[in-house]
């Protein structure tokens, strides 16, 4: 079976790929359009994408015949792919869950620090040539260790910022869930609605999946409810966030800061956003280790061979 990847992977994963399957690469690291993910699902059987790459409904209707039989994602999100389309053009989604979480837990955390400390004003202050040098007022943040965490979103990333807290830092955990959940892996309470958890947080922390019905989840209410002293972090999806209404409680004093590693039109990051000292912007950094970008890619792999031998498939996705 044939293969198209459609950006750069790790070489051990394009040698996994290799020892199955014919592999043409896409030579761009730039995300496809929707124009150049139908003409893939008209030309190729299996396609390897990943995020960004437009799978969208236009792109399944826009191919006419579709040859494509598998999307084996690269990433645990795939708000990328019209699901729902792919299934009705006789398609298989597969994604990479449970990869990617240690990593992306640890650059949650990494987010918390670098907010409440004031890391990323303080580097650009030493970087500017401007720094006097110590003194005891200067660049007064507030401590992590015993704070209130509140976390939107207990899925296995969620957990796992949830150990990191409670076990690393003495937090209290608070949490907010579609469904109910017996046991968040530590101590902790579930309250009812995201409103309650932003007004209980020192700390909020987004981690729930893409897609329509996470769409603004965070908005101006949210920001509102949240302490004077609270700090915002996402490592979900960009779109999850009312990015207009962080740049302007961020403006304004609404809230102290926020730690972002995604954004709502990526990689496109507002001025407003970017002039804003209280903010620390990372470039989707959430899984950028090489042992976690080859985990996935071995998960997509695996995927793929599963596929082409008749298996199911070990990680599908529905719509």
């Amino acid at each position: 079976m044939k293969v198209f990847v459609t950006r750069q992977l790790p070489a051990a994963v394009l040698e996994g790929l290799e020892r199955d399957f014919e592999v043409e690469l896409r030579p761009s690291q730039a995300p496809m359009t929707s124009a150049e993910a139908a003409e893939a699902l008209a030309r190729h059987e299996a396609i390897l994408p990943t995020l960004g790459d437009s799978f969208d409904a236009a792109a399944f209707r826009d191919a006419g015949v579709v040859r494509c039989r598998i999307l084996a994602n690269f990433g645990v999100g795939y708000n990328h792919i019209d699901v729902a389309a792919a299934t009705a053009a006789g398609v298989t989604v597969t994604n990479t869950p449970g990869a990617v979480t240690d990593a992306t837990a640890d650059v949650a955390v990494m987010l918390m620090l670098m907010a409440a400390r004031r890391a990323g004003e303080g580097e650009r202050l030493v970087r500017s040539g401007r720094w006097t040098g110590w003194h005891p007022t200067q660049m007064l943040g507030q401590h992590v260790s015993g704070k209130r965490l509140g976390i939107v979103g207990i899925g296995r990333i969620g957990r796992a910022i949830a150990r990191r807290g409670h076990f690393g830092f003495g937090m209290e955990v608070v949490f907010h869930n579609r469904s109910r959940v017996s046991d968040a892996g530590v101590p902790a309470r579930q309250l009812d609605d995201i409103l309650s958890v932003a007004r209980a947080a020192d700390f909020l922390v987004v981690a729930v999946p893409g897609g329509p019905a996470t769409r603004h989840l965070v908005d101006a209410r949210v920001f509102e409810a949240m302490p004077r002293h609270g700090v915002f972090v996402n490592i979900s999806r960009g779109d999850v966030v009312d990015e207009g209404a962080l740049v302007a409680a961020l403006g304004n004093g609404q809230i102290a800061a926020a730690g972002l590693d995604v954004y709502e039109h990526e990689p496109a990051v507002p001025e407003a956003l970017r002039r804003l000292e209280n903010a620390v912007l990372l470039p989707h950094l959430g899984t950028a280790t090489l042992e976690v970008r080859e985990a996935m890619g071995m998960m997509a792999v695996e995927n793929l061979r599963a596929f082409a031998e008749g298996r199911p498939v070990p990680n599908p996705v529905t719509a």
